[in-house]
């Protein structure tokens, strides 16, 4: 349509005035703005004269609204049509009343808009709703409108007390997403003027009732699975492997162990490490193994294990749990020193020992074992004369079952460390045999911080050692890991629990069947992701425990521990607290020392904030 000055027309849906018509048009405002645009960016509503903007504002009857609709229902109409059977008169102001309608939406809608060209304004034109339209729409809002109405009631019951779980919990799905980490944002916080952050969330949650403390958010916090793998694992595939079975084999663990992927004995100066082949059917780019990447590891949290793999993996590959097992077998020669002298790395069938570290430390005079324990001697002090670090903390175990919520102290076994001396000699000899044979490998290397001159003794030294170590880096290039005292390491002892290590079979078995190896970038590019999930993995452990410990102590204000001191600084000391292995921070009065046992007193819980405060009594 031809426009003329004075005409009422559209703009981002606000009435504006035709000031000038020229190559573009000159509107105006209600704000009193000028704007040069074309003849398309707006829609004419009526042509004029309109005297101002303010003109809109003036007061007019009702009209016939549902009188109208009923006459036009289901069709489609001008403007001009529709003012006057509402108002009796097509002027500006009745024009832009139907426009208020219109974008209201329950009578009238906005049709594909009528223009003829580029030189001229598209004028709006109006579809009619159909009855059926119109009490659907109608039906929307009023449940829109109850539901608002019940959701103010929900928020003024949260303020008074009187919150009811069972009519009113769907208003907290919001809260709760933001205190399981699914969400950053949460309209009933904002709507009760807290702050919208996890703690927030998981403090009101528990305040109200709708969670209870044996509630444990942090791994869905962190993005973790919530079960182990979901990819079925394959039996192992009929392959060549050397029967080993009338050799001993040990796996030693705690007794809580399900998992059992590795397993030692030694001959002489030849040491075998036999570990779990889950590498023979999870093989590089496959479903279980790109799952195992976004994994990164086994999730070990108190109340259970989330594993890399799927539960299957352990019925075909765990060492120990059938008469015979499938593994991949680590030979390593060993020189005088204890250092490994050569390996030799193949496929085998075992015969597996289950041993719990408390049977194997009674059997420490006994061959085969004593042998074992030897080498472990001799690994330790090879390691502790090339500066390895000995950091020792108290180590419980954290379980919790039937809402019941259990710390075992974990002694400090011998056949512990000597499984560890095992891992580590096995490692090494790896990492060398990979760069002897040019393997693009996943290699882990440390170095050492700024060490103190002198380190205190006791726990308060681990702790000095524990505050320098430097973060460990794993890499295709190999490099000193001068934590362990190692001139070179690679972790493949654990390919059941932790994806770099089964990285590390999948390259291996490539390079004994002859096939093409990884790539550096590829071996990169796989150990950075596997990486990053088990850091995830690790940050919801810890977590976990802080959590199951703060449940554990909430139901126990008021009582007294031990704790050793380990840090001072002005008058705040660190402790260590061995029956919980936990760290804390309390305010001291009087002097105390280094390593001292002190009696703390637990103050408060809070648990939303993962803070158990103690004090001196």
């Amino acid at each position: 349509m031809n426009i003329r000055e004075k005409a009422l027309v559209i703009y981002k849906t606000k009435p504006a005035l035709i000031t000038e018509i020229a190559d573009k048009l000159t509107i105006q405002l209600a704000t009193g703005e000028q704007i040069k645009l074309r003849p398309k960016d707006i829609t004419l509503l009526h042509p004029g004269p309109l005297g101002s903007l303010k003109e809109l504002e003036s007061p007019l009857a009702e009209g016939d609204l549902a009188g109208a609709w009923e006459l036009l229902a289901g069709s489609r109409t001008t403007v001009e049509e529709a003012a006057e059977l509402i108002f009796g008169a097509f002027t500006p102001r009745t024009a832009w009343e139907l426009y208020k309608h219109v974008q209201d939406g329950l009578y009238f809608t906005e049709a594909a808009a009528d223009a003829s060209g580029a030189k001229y304004v598209p004028e709006l034109a109006v579809q009619v709703r159909s009855a059926d339209e119109v009490e659907q729409i109608q039906r929307k809002r009023n449940e829109k409108n109850r539901e608002q109405e019940e959701r103010e009631q929900f928020l003024e019951h949260l303020r008074s007390g009187t919150y009811d779980k069972a009519s009113e919990g769907r208003f907290l799905q919001d809260v709760e997403a933001l205190a399981l980490g699914k969400t950053d944002k949460s309209r009933t916080l904002r709507d009760l003027g807290r702050p919208e952050t996890p703690q927030e969330a998981h403090k009101l949650l528990l305040k109200i009732g709708y969670w209870d403390p044996f509630i444990n958010p942090y791994p869905s916090r962190f993005g973790c699975p919530s079960g182990s793998g979901r990819i079925t694992i394959e039996p192992p595939p009929a392959e060549e492997r050397i029967d080993l079975t009338g050799l001993p084999a040990f796996a030693i663990d705690n007794p809580w162990s399900t998992d059992p992927d590795d397993a030692v004995y030694i001959d002489g100066s030849t040491l075998y490490v036999h570990v779990a082949d889950p590498a023979a059917s999870v093989l590089s780019d496959c479903e279980a193994d790109l799952e195992a990447r976004s994994r990164g590891s086994t999730l070990y949290l108190p109340e259970g294990a989330l594993r890399m793999l799927h539960e299957e993996s352990l019925t075909h590959f765990a060492l120990g749990l059938g008469e015979t097992s499938p593994a991949l077998t680590f030979k390593i020669t060993l020189a005088e020193d204890g250092r490994p002298e050569g390996i030799d790395i193949f496929r085998s069938l075992v015969r597996v020992t289950r041993l719990t570290y408390d049977e194997a430390d009674r059997r420490i005079e006994e061959e085969p074992l004593k042998a074992l324990f030897a080498f472990a001697e001799k690994n330790v002090s090879r390691r502790q004369a090339a500066g390895a670090v000995t950091i020792e903390f108290p180590e419980v175990h954290l379980h919790v079952a039937d809402r019941t919520i259990e710390f075992t102290p974990i002694p400090a076994y011998r056949s512990a460390e000597m499984v560890r001396e095992c891992m580590l000699i096995a490692g090494e000899a790896t990492a060398l045999w990979a760069m002897r044979n040019r393997i693009p490998f996943p290699f882990i290397a440390q170095e050492l911080g700024d060490l103190p001159n002198e380190v205190l003794p006791g726990l308060a030294g681990s702790y000095q050692l524990r505050r320098c170590m430097r973060p460990r880096r794993l890499s295709a290039q190999p490099g000193d890991h001068a934590g362990l005292g190692l001139p070179v390491y690679t972790q493949v002892t654990s390919p059941l629990r932790r994806y770099t290590d089964l990285l590390a079979h999948q390259q291996i078995r490539r390079y004994l069947r002859g096939e093409n190896l990884l790539s550096i970038d590829e071996i990169l590019e796989r150990v950075a992701a596997g990486e990053a999930a088990a850091l995830t993995n690790i940050q919801a452990e810890r977590a976990s425990k802080l959590h199951w410990t703060a449940v554990y102590l909430q139901e126990r204000i008021g009582t007294t521990w031990d704790g050793v001191v380990v840090d001072l600084k002005g008058n705040r000391a660190t402790l260590i607290i061995p029956e919980l292995a936990m760290e804390t921070q309390v305010v001291v009065k009087g002097s105390v020392t280094y390593n001292e046992m002190v009696r703390l007193e637990l103050k408060a819980v809070k648990l939303p904030e993962l803070e158990c405060m103690f004090i001196l009594p």
